[in-house]
């Protein structure tokens, strides 16, 4: 349960600064301490932008990764990357993103990186702030990799890199970090397609070495590279089978779909805490802390506010950063005037 009614938080990404997106490009120009100067950097900027808007806990922007999960394949042994997707002109879609032969066993020796994204976090962070990091599941992971003999289909790519998955989320509680989000957005995408009760295994078989201790959740997503979804947008494929996840904490996209299906909150707040996309992050329409409150109190129509937490939809990676500064700005202010409401400070 919430250590606080009505928590505020993020889904893990945040948009990189113009000059960050510049430097990315252009790597050959900085020595590897500006890098890491720069990395620094950017994730103090991330980190003030947040801890400005006033959220209860926030993540590091996941400022040091090209994207949610491609950045992962760099510290994975076994692989070729591709060169280049096979369409880089024209609207944006996925196969204008790389995949990846397997050339050998999966493993990753040095670990994923998050741990020491966490590090960096706890380090800049302002004390007693509320941190969480966020790891992609191996299905997700799964998906930019091509079978081979060995790996013969995404199943068993899936379980290989399961084991990998699971030791980072327990590297990560070694390190301190009390809370992770586990991001499967895969799942949530191809649920309609079935095979839900192995998804469901997949991700409790994942996170069994963390389970009890730190604050586990998930962000059931219906895609947003480049602010588009790639599942179709029902969650009810998802349920019942999805409130067997071992999690504290499950996210829902509700803002984009002008929270339709806003009757689950009832069946998953039973048994975990329910945490609500009160901020479309597709849209350039500024929330206003008004639209935000109306918003909260539509779901204490079907939740306690000791189970329910507000976020955005999605990551916010997607969006402008003078957009998202100001949604999660209003997204607080809009939360806390329902606070005071229900006189909850």
């Amino acid at each position: 349960m919430n250590e606080s009614p009505l928590r505020t938080t993020v889904i893990g990404s945040y948009p990189f600064p113009s000059w960050l997106e510049y430097a990315s490009s252009n790597l050959d120009q900085f020595g590897s301490e500006d890098v890491r100067e720069m990395q620094d950097d950017a994730v103090a900027v991330a980190i003030s932008d947040q801890v400005a808007a006033g959220l209860d806990c926030i993540s590091d922007g996941e400022q040091t990764r090209f994207d949610f999960n491609l950045s992962f394949y760099g510290f994975l042994s076994g692989i070729q990357m591709e060169e280049a997707p096979v369409r880089l002109h024209g609207p944006p879609a996925h196969d204008q993103r790389g995949k990846h032969e397997i050339v050998g066993e999966l493993s990753a020796p040095a670990g994923l990186g998050a741990v020491e994204e966490y590090r960096r976090l706890a380090r800049l962070a302002p004390a007693g702030q509320g941190l969480k990091a966020s790891v992609p599941g191996p299905y997700t992971l799964s998906g930019r990799l091509l079978p081979n003999e060995q790996y013969p289909d995404r199943a068993a790519v899936t379980e290989a890199l399961l084991p990998i998955v699971r030791n980072e989320l327990e590297r990560l509680v070694e390190a301190g970090c009390t809370e992770i989000t586990v991001d499967e957005p895969s799942m949530s995408c191809y649920a309609h397609k079935g095979g839900t009760s192995e998804f469901v295994s997949i991700f409790n078989r994942t996170v069994e070495g963390v389970r009890g201790k730190c604050r586990l959740s998930t962000h059931l997503c219906f895609g947003n590279y480049k602010g588009r979804a790639v599942g179709p947008r029902q969650y009810a494929p998802m349920f019942p089978a999805f409130l067997d996840f071992h999690v504290d904490e499950l996210h829902l996209e509700m803002a984009s779909r002008e929270f339709s299906e806003l009757h689950l909150l009832k069946e998953i707040s039973a048994g975990m805490d329910v945490a609500v996309g009160v901020v479309d992050v597709k849209s350039y329409y500024i929330e206003t802390p008004e639209d935000i409150a109306r918003r909260v109190e539509m779901c204490l129509d079907h939740a306690a506010p000791e189970k329910l937490v507000f976020a955005p939809d999605c990551g916010l990676s997607q969006t402008a950063r003078w957009a998202a500064r100001q949604k999660l700005a209003n997204m607080v202010a809009g939360v806390n005037l329902v606070r005071e409401r229900l006189g909850l400070g």
